[in-house]
C-alpha cells in the first residue's frame, strides 16, 4: 500500500485520469471535518444560505471523467435521522449531481455490514482509501492495486449500489424528512 499527503498536487486528477470506465466512492461517515466545507455549514445550520463553492476543481474533474465516458458514483451509507453535516450535504448534492456524479443514499440500519473506511475504486482495479486524522481532517490517502483488496471493494460497491436509494428519490423519502 502506497501512502500519498492529501495536499499532495495533481493526485485526484492523475487517479480520475487513469480511470477508463467507472469512480466509485463509498462514503460511511457521520461528519467530515473538511475545512473547505466549514463555513457553508455553520452558515446553513445559522438558517442562512450557503454561498456557492467557487473552487471548480472538483466539478472539472467530474466533467473532464464524465466527458470520456467515465461513470462517477458513490453511495452515502448514513445514519437515520441525518447528522448535521449530513443535512447540509443532502442540501447541497443537488449540486454534484448537475456536475454529473450519480449519488444514491443507504440508509445505516438497512445496509447490512459496511467497512470501516470511505474509498475510492477506480475501475475494479484500484483502491484510494481517504484517511481521516484525529479530528476527522483530511490526512492523505493509501493506494492499492491488491487483488483481493479490490474484489472485496467490488463486491461491496455492488452490494450497496444495489441496495441503494438515488439522490432524487430519497430527498423526497420519509428518510431525508428525519
Amino acid at each position: 500500500m502506497q501512502y500519498r499527503p492529501a495536499d499532495e498536487p495533481n493526485l485526484w486528477p492523475r487517479l480520475f485520469s487513469e480511470a477508463q470506465r467507472y469512480a466509485f466512492h463509498l462514503e460511511q461517515r457521520d461528519s467530515y471535518a473538511e475545512p473547505a466545507e466549514a463555513e457553508r455549514i455553520k452558515r446553513y445550520l445559522a438558517g442562512a444560505t450557503p454561498p456557492d463553492s467557487t473552487n471548480r476543481e472538483w466539478p472539472d474533474l467530474i466533467h473532464e471523467a464524465t466527458g470520456r465516458d467515465v461513470t462517477v458514483s458513490r453511495v452515502r451509507v448514513v445514519t437515520v435521522p441525518h447528522t448535521d453535516y449530513h443535512r447540509w450535504l443532502l442540501s447541497v448534492t443537488n449540486v454534484r449531481v448537475a456536475d454529473g456524479e450519480d449519488i444514491r443514499y443507504l440508509p445505516r440500519h438497512l445496509a447490512g455490514e459496511v467497512p470501516p473506511d470511505d474509498w475510492w475504486l477506480f475501475d475494479g482495479a484500484k483502491i484510494a482509501y481517504n484517511l481521516a486524522n484525529e479530528t476527522g481532517g483530511p490526512a492523505g490517502l493509501a493506494i492499492t492495486a491488491d487483488p483481493w483488496i479490490t474484489e472485496y471493494c467490488e463486491d461491496v460497491k455492488v452490494r450497496l449500489w444495489n441496495l441503494a436509494i438515488p439522490y432524487a428519490e430519497y430527498v423526497k423519502s420519509d428518510f431525508a424528512r428525519q
